[in-house]
């Protein structure tokens, strides 16, 4: 595992744990061991944004693990600007060039309530998604989170894409640094936010889809219990399968031959080759690996390094490490919406200009080569007619005979939440009933959005999609996919999930609930638990 495990410790027991705000009659003025940086004031809520914890993976730290940020500042840090993107090349990015983000982006955005009834507040650490391969902090707003008024929030930037994952399955370029990212990330705040008036001992670890993913996969450290009291994951785990992918050494050397690094098998020789590159080339590459639209939606995610990896952050598959019960033994919960598969299944529907018909129609001819990469398994089988019998079997156990239309879209839609997000849910749920601990919990959300990420994709609106992909975690952290004005019931329940968040920070045995109802554990349960949330309220199933 990590080599720095030294380092952890050190840094939990180093010297600006107990700092504090410099001057408490100016509290934009924070100081830090890096030197003084200063807010902005946005009414209910101070922000700290950009900070850098890691030093820049760029030049000779390119596919490196991340440095901690080293350097001093002379003058007041300017702690106003707004987070960049990491660079990637983006699903939601209109047009043909789909490049956006910087590759110097490592950095930690705090956002402080401006509540002088307290001294301290508990912390929630929230991880983005999208796929590994695109998103940001500052792509998902915090203004509703804010207003609650109980809670600091921080947002965490992390490589992404072929600058983040790319791995040959070696100790010369063994991947993961996205996560080892977070990892430093994490680490950083539980080191400095006592500065910002936060509880270092009071820190949730939040995330949706791939932010989901990856709040599981920093479980399955067992030093993460030192950084985080508890962790939620939105619609996404380790054990998904467009998480942890088989296939990324192909994938790395094709990357190379794509930007001009030949045909080298040795994989020091690409490292050093694609470090010679620039950032752009490298991610502009991602659409290179896309099949159709954007397909498969995730490339270059996170991978098992090989044991002699410098620094590795898993060198076990995740369900081994579930296993053998030596993770973070620290209460959980994870979800699923009901129709999570409308990501990324709706664009099926969009209608091409060329025909004028639904892409859905096409699959009717190209079922069997496209569907092991709309649904991950093109890399996990091992002959072409295992991968051909899986295709048949699953689009007999869905659709029967019919043939692939917009009638028999949901059907289709429900095989992509199956096998994308509610199985691997279920089945992580009745492994932690057998090998965990701490208290696991587990929740299905089903209160469709009037628009969202269904009809982003599908680029149309006279559709039901139901309950899709982002309906639950964007009534928190505000996002262009889905429409901002909430519904007076989702204005509920929005408050109910800041409650349920702050409640499960605080408690002291684990317990979470939502609005009236109580969370019941999985761990050492006779069968699998689920709370339904729904329009009309929450229920246990």
């Amino acid at each position: 595992m990590y080599s720095t495990n030294i380092r952890l410790i050190f840094l939990l027991g180093s010297l600006w744990i107990t700092s504090s705000v410099s001057d408490p009659a100016d509290p934009l003025l924070v100081e830090l061991p890096s030197g003084k940086l200063r807010g902005r004031d946005n009414g209910n809520y101070y922000s700290y944004e950009s900070l850098p914890y890691a030093e820049p993976p760029t030049g000779e730290l390119r596919f490196e693990a991340p440095q901690p940020y080293k350097q001093q500042w002379t003058d007041t840090f300017d702690a106003t600007q707004p987070p960049v993107l990491c660079m990637q090349w983006g699903q939601f990015v209109e047009g043909d060039n789909k490049l956006a983000g910087d590759e110097d982006c490592l950095t930690v955005s705090i956002y402080k309530p401006n509540n002088s009834s307290r001294n301290s507040f508990p912390v929630v650490a929230y991880i983005h998604g999208g796929a590994f391969m695109f998103g940001g902090s500052s792509e998902n707003g915090h203004d509703k989170f804010m207003s609650d008024g109980n809670l600091i929030l921080v947002k965490i930037s992390y490589r992404l894409g072929p600058l983040g994952f790319a791995s040959t399955g070696d100790a010369n370029l063994p991947g993961n640094f996205g996560l080892k990212d977070q990892r430093l990330a994490l680490l950083w705040i539980k080191q400095n936010i006592a500065s910002f008036g936060g509880e270092p001992e009071n820190i949730l670890v939040i995330g949706h889809s791939a932010g989901g993913a990856s709040v599981h996969l920093q479980m399955l450290r067992e030093d993460f219990r030192n950084v985080a009291k508890a962790a939620i994951s939105f619609s996404g785990n380790a054990l998904d399968p467009w998480v942890v992918q088989q296939g990324g050494r192909g994938r790395a050397f094709e990357l190379g031959r794509i930007v001009g690094c030949g045909q080298t098998s040795d994989s020091l020789t690409l490292k050093k080759c694609l470090k010679s590159k620039s950032a752009s080339e490298i991610v502009s590459s991602v659409r290179s690996f896309l099949v159709l639209s954007y397909v498969p939606f995730s490339t270059f995610g996170p991978v098992v390094e090989p044991p002699d990896a410098p620094e590795a952050f898993i060198t076990q598959h995740p369900i081994d490490i579930i296993k053998s019960g030596k993770f973070a033994q620290i209460p959980w919960a994870l979800s699923h919406t009901t129709e999570d598969g409308g990501y990324n299944a709706a664009f099926l529907l969009e209608k091409q200009s060329s025909t004028g018909q639904e892409r859905i129609e096409e699959l009717n001819d190209r079922w069997f080569d496209w569907a092991p990469y709309l649904l991950f398994y093109r890399d996990s089988m091992t002959t072409i007619k295992d991968m051909d019998d899986y295709s048949r079997k699953l689009r007999q156990e869905y659709l029967g005979d019919r043939r692939f239309s917009v009638e028999s879209y949901w059907d289709l839609q429900r095989l992509f939440t199956d096998v994308l997000f509610k199985n691997e849910t279920e089945k992580i749920l009745d492994l932690y009933r057998k090998h965990g601990k701490s208290p696991v919990y587990g929740f299905a959300y089903d209160n469709p959005a009037n628009a969202g990420i269904g009809q982003a994709l599908a680029k149309r609106t006279d559709i039901n999609f139901g309950t899709v992909h982002g309906d639950d975690y964007f009534l928190i952290f505000e996002n262009v996919v889905r429409e901002f004005q909430l519904r007076s019931d989702e204005e509920i329940i929005s408050r109910n999930f800041l409650k349920m968040m702050n409640d499960f920070i605080l408690s002291e045995n684990g317990t979470l609930a939502f609005d009236t109802c109580v969370f019941q554990d999985n761990v050492d349960s006779s069968k699998v638990q689920l709370l339904s949330i729904t329009q009309n309220g929450c229920e246990n199933l």
